[in-house]
């Protein structure tokens, strides 16, 4: 167990190296969510919430819904750097140096998480600063973040496995468009869905980033606890996909 955790480990540092010897993608992270907070946020400011939200601005409506499109589209990016490292057979001389290839897969994907949600809470920062108005509770947010966390695994264990089993940039380039765009405005990351037409709203009921944005907001915007059980009920799309990666990773170290 204690190769095991040191492999989790050190696949995580590299993950987290990576990521700071890259500032230009790194810094997009923030520049991207602060341009849709400026352009959108003040853009939508006569836009009409709903009594749901009344006293509330569009921007602060929004800040939310930001912080979950950066963990949306960070989170399917995961899987870009695995097919470097399968194109270079840097992956598969890991995978075949250590019997627990799925562990390199988990620390990657904890490093990835742990990241996106410190970018989550740079984006709340820039938000507050724009002129965003908040009224967090901590155990609400402890939660909302545990939901956003679940999200942020699920979906980078998709990315990962389209990577795995592709091993190709064009269909990761495929997937963050496909995937992301469809998720992000059938969600009530950016509208509620008082104000969609009826057959929208009921597509996003179904949304996993209605739940994940909708919890972000009761925490941050309202000081409640949200609905633990939908948020934690992410974790059961977020283990499947998991599995399903860490199988594909476990036959990539054998080819």
């Amino acid at each position: 167990m204690t190769t095991a955790l040191h492999v989790a480990r050190e696949t995580a540092r590299r993950s987290w190296l990576r990521a700071l010897r890259r500032p230009v993608p790194l810094t997009f992270s923030f520049v991207q969510p602060l341009f849709w907070m400026l352009i959108f946020g003040f853009l939508f400011q006569r836009f009409t919430l709903g009594p749901a939200y009344a006293g509330l601005s569009y921007l602060d409506f929004l800040l939310p819904g930001v912080c979950v499109m950066t963990v949306l589209f960070g989170a399917s990016q995961a899987g870009i750097d695995l097919v470097r490292d399968l194109q270079t057979g840097f992956a598969q001389r890991m995978a075949h140096a250590t019997p627990y290839p799925g562990w390199m897969l988990g620390g990657k994907l904890a490093a990835d998480v742990a990241r996106l949600l410190a970018q989550a809470a740079v984006v709340a920062a820039l938000g507050v600063a724009l002129g965003a108005r908040l009224r967090p509770d901590a155990a609400g947010v402890a939660l909302a973040a545990a939901g956003l966390a679940a999200f942020a695994l699920a979906h980078g264990s998709l990315s990962c496995w389209i990577a795995l089993k592709t091993r190709a940039p064009e269909s990761m380039a495929v997937f963050v468009h496909v995937v992301n765009m469809p998720l992000l405005f059938t969600s009530t990351a950016l509208v509620p869905t008082r104000q969609m037409p009826a057959w929208l709203a009921e597509v996003a009921r179904w949304n996993p980033l209605t739940g994940v944005a909708d919890g972000l907001r009761e925490a941050l915007l309202f000081a409640r606890v949200p609905d633990s059980g939908a948020l934690l009920a992410l974790l059961v799309p977020g283990v499947l996909l998991f599995a399903l990666a860490r199988r594909a990773m476990a036959r990539a170290a054998e080819s």
